[in-house]
């Protein structure tokens, strides 16, 4: 359970206009994304400018974070578990908000220190009171039982995700 710590505030304008350029050939359209980035903030009727994070409230924002994540996320994540991974692994992602379902333990907490030296080079950081392992599944409450533990954890799936697998 994940969630990366103040992204709309974070995301890095040059990394992403690279990441839509990457799919977006006509420069007047890049010429616009550019221009909803340094459009700044108006607060108490000042104009701050910006060089990070995505216009908050525009609609064009959760659009951006998707191409960003997309990039910096979830194809990373495909590479990583065909790499590294020794079971299977699921994720769920909606903006910044995602889960990971791992088969195998060892993989989950590998990917959870590989995660944050990824996100770190594109200036992101992991929310570390809202981010955890958990264990999960059909028989994680009879193993935690059987190891004399108290019952699993949950999580709250509020939204509707895109799947990654």
């Amino acid at each position: 359970d994940a969630d990366i710590r103040s992204f709309f505030d974070s995301v890095d304008h040059e990394w992403l206009l690279q990441m839509v350029a990457h799919r977006i050939a006509d420069p007047r359209i890049l010429q616009l994304i550019k221009l909803w980035l340094r459009a700044g903030i108006l607060e108490s009727g000042e104009t701050y400018e910006t060089d990070r994070g995505t216009p908050q409230g525009a609609g064009i924002s959760p659009l951006l974070a998707n191409i960003f994540l997309h990039y910096t996320l979830d194809l990373w994540v495909h590479q990583w578990r065909r790499r590294h991974a020794r079971g299977r692994i699921v994720i769920v992602r909606y903006a910044d908000d995602f889960v990971m379902g791992f088969e195998k333990k060892d993989d989950a907490q590998e990917m959870l220190l590989a995660l944050k030296k990824r996100l770190g080079e594109f200036g992101l950081a992991l929310h570390e009171g809202k981010t955890r392992l958990i264990e999960f599944g059909r028989f994680a409450a009879l193993s935690r039982q059987r190891r004399g533990e108290r019952k699993p954890e949950t999580f709250a799936l509020w939204a509707s995700f895109t799947i990654v697998d």
